[in-house]
């Protein structure tokens, strides 16, 4: 299958190129009505060098398509303004009007014309070397200090307030709300120290009792030659 066929087969690629008009006059110059915007369905048949039934037939195929890129047909009063404004001679009681972007999907969808294989040629050749640039091209560096009165600086600007009242209505109370904490907890922390502290001493001034007692009773049991209670006391 050709490169090209690409073009042909898939609305989501023509879509994605259609904007590409430049590249029609880098195969062959378009000639567009006084007006500068328009091509007539004869003049599009004379740039891909086809008759006018087969252009006519391509629209009959794919005419929503071609008429989202800017196809119309003017007749009535809209073709007379037509008339007086592009400058145009013609005794027809309707007119097929193709923008260049309408002759660029033309061109991504006629088969048997040569100028419109070179176009879509140009188009995939340009859709490569733009994403060829896009994967190579380094990043900017980022603007350090930003002129003021640039589009950086203002930027800057909003994102310093944003963060400042991020900081302000969530960080800050959070913060205190974790000072205050830590603040309970210290406080629960000293009272259970000085409870264990009482407990210590009352520990310790229970042994000191127990030993002054214990003390009287071996000086009782000396002064009355008690053996078996020195023996206990002593044991």
């Amino acid at each position: 299958m050709a490169v090209d066929a690409v073009l042909l087969e898939s609305p989501t690629m023509r879509a994605r190129v259609v904007e590409r008009v430049e590249v029609l006059d880098r195969v062959k110059a378009l000639a567009l009505l006084p007006d500068g915007m328009h091509v007539t369905t004869q003049g599009v048949a004379a740039y891909f060098g086809v008759d006018e039934t087969v252009i006519k037939a391509m629209v009959f195929d794919h005419r929503q398509e071609l008429t989202a890129n800017g196809y119309r047909v003017v007749s009535g009063v809209q073709l007379g303004y037509f008339k007086q404004l592009s400058g145009i001679q013609s005794r027809a009681r309707s007119l097929a009007l193709f923008t260049r972007r309408a002759v660029l999907n033309a061109a991504m969808l006629l088969r048997d014309s040569e100028v419109a294989r070179q176009v879509r040629c140009h188009l995939l050749d340009v859709e490569e070397t733009a994403r060829r640039e896009a994967v190579e091209k380094p990043p900017a560096p980022p603007v350090e200090n930003p002129p003021e009165g640039s589009v950086d600086a203002a930027v800057a600007r909003v994102a310093e307030s944003v963060v400042r009242k991020v900081i302000g209505t969530a960080v800050v109370p959070l913060l205190n709300a974790l000072a205050a904490e830590v603040g309970r907890n210290s406080s629960k922390l000293d009272a259970v120290a000085d409870r264990v502290d009482r407990l210590e001493r009352m520990v310790l001034d229970d042994d000191a009792k127990a030993v002054a007692r214990r003390r009287v009773r071996l000086m009782r049991a000396l002064d009355e030659g008690a053996d078996e209670d020195l023996d206990e006391l002593l044991g």
